[in-house]
């Protein structure tokens, strides 16, 4: 994404981060591949000794003690959780209209979280300010940009902690989820549990599988798209960490011809739904984007691609939480999808 995007979005900016966003979210994010870098893990939650860790800006966050009182987006917090870090509050996605837990929030009790802000735009300060904050953690899908950090408010925000960025996007899938596990392991978590090695050996084992699938499937071409009232969008396999990783385990991904001037992705109308033929879609499972539910009522271009009267339209995680029981299963469903599809493009 340009440089005088990256601070300045569009409607059309909003919708870059993965493919598309749905309504109400926004792109704002990155950071510097640095996955060699790590957490200096000086101090655990077991003792009271100096506390650092060197995030994807380069930056160096710093405390006299391990932090507890932590605050993360949503994503990034459920990625923590899962390696046994609880967060005190969190901001992001995380709570439906319904009052359900967003799929961003993961196996988290939301009900035990202080939301700072559940949308895009959203960030309430003094409620940040008064949970005492010793560290804030975010994702970057773009340089130097905080994934759900306010520009109006940013300032403001990192004087009151410091603050861990992790790239969500330039580098691959294993490299993002090494890299939440450095930061889950300096603030305590332990990786040499059991828990850990089977969740990391499922992942290993599903990456194998959906290798073997591509290479057994060469043919099975996967559409990467997400809906909105007026536009379909088709992602870029370039950026985002999970497509990323599909291309480099084998999956033929379709690549757009024309991408917008963030290099995210394509848009089309819906009258242009069928510009590209696909055996496998896979559709933004985000709130706020239309699901193959609800195109199926209102748009008569979706119901005849050859992928949707197939019945092969998958949904896409895309904004994984980093932690490899999550992230297996994504690549579990796909070669699934794969070993099972029908050539219909």
């Amino acid at each position: 994404m340009p440089n005088a995007r990256a601070y300045h979005l569009t409607r059309r900016g909003i919708l870059a981060a993965g493919g598309a966003l749905g309504l109400g979210v926004a792109l704002a994010a990155c950071g510097k591949d640095d996955t060699e870098n790590g957490g200096s893990g000086k101090g655990s939650a077991k003792d009271a000794g100096p506390w650092s860790f060197k995030d994807d800006r380069g930056t160096t966050a710093e405390a006299k003690a391990t932090p507890k009182n932590i605050v993360a987006f949503t994503g990034t917090a459920a990625a923590l959780y899962d390696y046994g870090i609880q967060v005190k509050g969190v901001f992001g996605p995380t709570e439906t209209p319904e009052g359900k837990p967003d799929v961003q929030a993961g196996d988290m009790d939301i009900s035990k979280l202080e939301i700072l802000g559940n949308v895009w735009g959203e960030f309430n300060v003094e409620k940040y300010a008064a949970l005492a904050p010793e560290l804030l953690v975010t994702d970057m899908w773009e340089k130097n940009a905080l994934w759900y950090v306010p520009d109006q408010s940013k300032d403001k925000i990192l004087k009151l902690a410091p603050s861990v960025a992790l790239k969500a996007a330039e580098i691959n899938m294993p490299a993002a989820l090494a890299r939440r596990a450095q930061l889950a392991e300096s603030l305590g978590a332990d990786l040499k549990s059991k828990q850990f090695a089977d969740a990391k050996a499922r992942f290993e084992q599903a990456a194998e599988r959906l290798r073997k699938a591509a290479k057994a499937r060469p043919g099975i071409k996967v559409l990467i798209g997400s809906g909105s009232a007026d536009l379909f969008y088709i992602s870029s396999p370039e950026r985002p960490t999970d497509l990323k990783y599909f291309k480099e385990l084998g999956v033929d991904i379709i690549t757009p011809s024309k991408l917008d001037a963030t290099g995210w992705f394509e848009e089309l109308s819906w009258e242009n739904a069928a510009k590209y033929e696909a055996d496998i879609i896979m559709m933004d499972n985000r709130t706020g984007t239309l699901q193959p539910g609800d195109l199926a009522k209102s748009k008569p271009t979706w119901a005849g691609l050859p992928a949707v009267k197939a019945g092969q339209v998958i949904p896409r995680v895309t904004e994984p939480i980093y932690s490899y029981a999550k992230c297996a299963p994504i690549l579990e469903d796909l070669a699934k999808a794969i070993e099972n599809a029908k050539k219909v493009a």
